[in-house]
């Protein structure tokens, strides 16, 4: 069953090593309704390491092929090749010690982790990056009650049915799966606010 969303908020379930979440996380935050959603992270590959390793081959050719997809969607974003994907538990869990702290710190962060990743091809599961990147937040300020709040993250991402991302759960239940055109967006919001 899914969980519904408090009167007027917006459930976002995002990973940061997905190209088509960094898309729809940028396009919100243009469309100035990215304050309407709890961003919420959580871990559609949790088999992937720590560090991140560089891939080829067929896995190349995939992410090759996700990041030239996502570049026809949203023509324009800023985004680059990375060498592979990292595991984003960390900075998921680092992400929600943040937002626990304050609500504009954790989301600059995720902006920020988001942009080190598409951008610029940091491995975002390096420790050294993560506290670069929390800046006034440390690593630190990952306790157990920021990774309970992950892990219920994941497991409401779960509930949904769905096992992609980017996931948008509107206050009255409804889905919005994947980086859709901005039009489709403005839709689904303006139709539940």
């Amino acid at each position: 069953m899914t969980t519904i969303p408090p009167a007027g908020r917006f459930f976002l379930y995002s990973d940061f090593n997905c190209p088509f979440c960094y898309a729809l996380h940028e396009r919100l935050y243009e469309l100035g309704l990215l304050h309407l959603c709890e961003w919420r992270g959580v871990q559609h590959a949790p088999h992937l390491p720590r560090p991140m390793r560089p891939w080829d081959g067929s896995l190349g050719a995939e992410l090759k092929h996700e990041v030239t997809v996502v570049q026809r969607l949203a023509p324009g974003l800023p985004i680059s090749l990375p060498s592979g994907k990292p595991n984003t538990l960390p900075a998921i869990e680092q992400a929600a010690a943040l937002l626990r702290q304050d609500i504009h710190l954790g989301m600059d962060f995720v902006k920020r982790i988001y942009g080190a990743f598409w951008r610029e091809g940091h491995d975002i599961s390096d420790p050294q990056v993560m506290e670069q990147l929390a800046g006034e937040g440390s690593i630190e300020g990952v306790d157990d009650e920021s990774r309970v709040i992950a892990q219920k993250w994941e497991t409401a991402w779960h509930a949904t049915g769905q096992n992609g991302v980017p996931l948008i759960v509107s206050p009255d239940g409804d889905l919005l799966v994947g980086c859709v055109p901005i039009d489709q967006v403005k839709s689904f919001f303006s139709s539940q606010t």
